[in-house]
This record gives structure tokens, sequence and C-alpha cells, in this order.
């Protein structure tokens, strides 16, 4: 048997994960699932399991920050994430499995059967280098436009703007392109990437914040004299970011 654990932030997909490794790969055996970085950390330390099942995104942080918390990694891991467009890229680049959700069967038994093939620890350190390595070095963003595809430099976006189910991208050189998606799929994307959301409808680049004031209930200012506000549910972990 394949001893396992499921990490993700979302009860019904663990439920349905752990339901369909019941009932399609009969030789993995779950051995506990968590909710979060934190709790899954210690969820590995106490059942040291042979494949980890990964959330990308979990309210507590990613599912790298929890792979960067351990200095020598004794495990195997299949990511599980919604969709991300950088997580993706890094994934086929390093040969690291990966599931989308929602979870189709016969991916999860595609899934196992190359854990398998790869007798698990195999070259899991050096591929696993490589995945934290794609994510750190990804420079760019495409953006779907009307007219196609826009290439932007991560260092060129100054901030996001939702507009329901839109969203607008202010660049360096002033220019706006409006995509339609929502800033929640963009948080996503950037926020291992310099990117905080500090307001329901404000994800920004740390990097143009050139001021932060307290007054009005709090508001930035970015380099280009522009003024957001800073949402109160958010403000403590974005002051405690800008003081890192």
């Amino acid at each position: 048997m394949i001893k396992s654990v499921i990490i993700d932030n979302e009860k019904k997909s663990r439920k349905t994960l752990s339901n369909f490794l019941q009932k399609y790969c009969k030789n993995v055996e779950v051995l506990g699932e968590a909710d979060g970085v934190s709790s899954g950390i210690e969820l590995i330390k106490k059942e040291n399991p042979e494949l980890v099942f990964l959330d990308i995104e979990m309210t507590d942080g990613t599912g790298f920050k929890l792979l960067e918390s351990f200095d020598d990694i004794q495990f195997s891991v299949i990511f599980v994430t919604a969709y991300s467009a950088y997580a993706i890229k890094a994934f086929k680049i390093s040969a690291i499995a990966y599931l989308l959700k929602p979870i189709n069967p016969q991916e999860l038994i595609d899934a196992i059967d190359k854990y398998q093939k790869e007798i698990g620890l195999k070259g899991i350190h050096n591929k696993l280098e490589v995945l934290l390595g794609n994510q750190s070095s990804i420079k760019k963003i495409a953006f779907p436009t009307s007219e196609g595809i826009e290439l932007v430099k991560l260092n060129q976006i100054i901030h996001c703007e939702a507009d329901d189910n839109y969203t607008s991208i202010y660049l360096a050189n002033e220019k706006r392109i409006i995509v339609s998606k929502t800033i929640k799929e963009y948080d996503t994307m950037l926020s291992d990437f310099g990117f905080f959301r500090i307001h329901q409808s404000h994800l920004v680049n740390l990097d143009y914040i050139s001021k932060f004031n307290k007054n009005d209930g709090g508001y930035v200012v970015l380099e280009n004299g522009k003024k957001l506000p800073v949402s109160r549910r958010n403000k403590q972990e974005f002051l405690e970011k800008l003081l890192r």
C-alpha cells in the first residue's frame, strides 16, 4: 500500500479525492487530512507519508510554502489545483504530477501510475528544486484580451482593480488592460510574486507602494500618486508584509 495524506483547504475537495482513491486506487491508503500549511506540516511529520496530495492555494499560505519548510523532503508530491497558469507551466517543466479540480478519476489513476513508475522518491528532490526555481523565475503573465493575448512582465504591473467579472490591469507605462477574469483569479496567480490584495477590489504590486496613510480608514499611495483603500480586514496582514 502507498501511504498518503491529503492537504487541501476545501473539505469537499478532500472528501472527493479520498472517495476517488478508495474507489479507483485501492493501493493508496489515506492516513489523514489537513486543511492548511501549518496543519499540513504537522500531519506530514506525524504520519511520515510516501505520497502527499497537496493543494496550491490555502488559507494560511501555499503548497510551495509548505514544501520550503522541509530541509529534507522524504515524500513524493501530486499537486492539486483549481487553476494557476504559473503552477501548471512549472509542473510541466519539472515533470511533477498534478491534478486539476474538479478531479477527473482517470487523471488521478494516471497520476498514481506515474508515481509508481518513477518509484516514488527517485528524482523527487531534483524535480522539486526545478519546480520551486520555475515558480520564482517566471517573469511574464499572459492576459487574454478582446484582440488576442498580451504578454506583460510582472514588474510592469502596478495594480489590478476589480470590475464585476472583469479586471482592469494598470501598467507602469500608464496602459490599462481589461480582462474578462475575476480579480480573485489574479490574486491566486500573483500572491507569491510580491502582490497583495489590500481590498476586495484592489490587488497591488508591493514594489509600487510609496506610502501607507492610516487616516480615513487607511489607504496606500502608489508611486504614480494614485490612492487606494486598505480594507480593515486585510490591514494587519498587509502592514506586516510591508514591514518585513
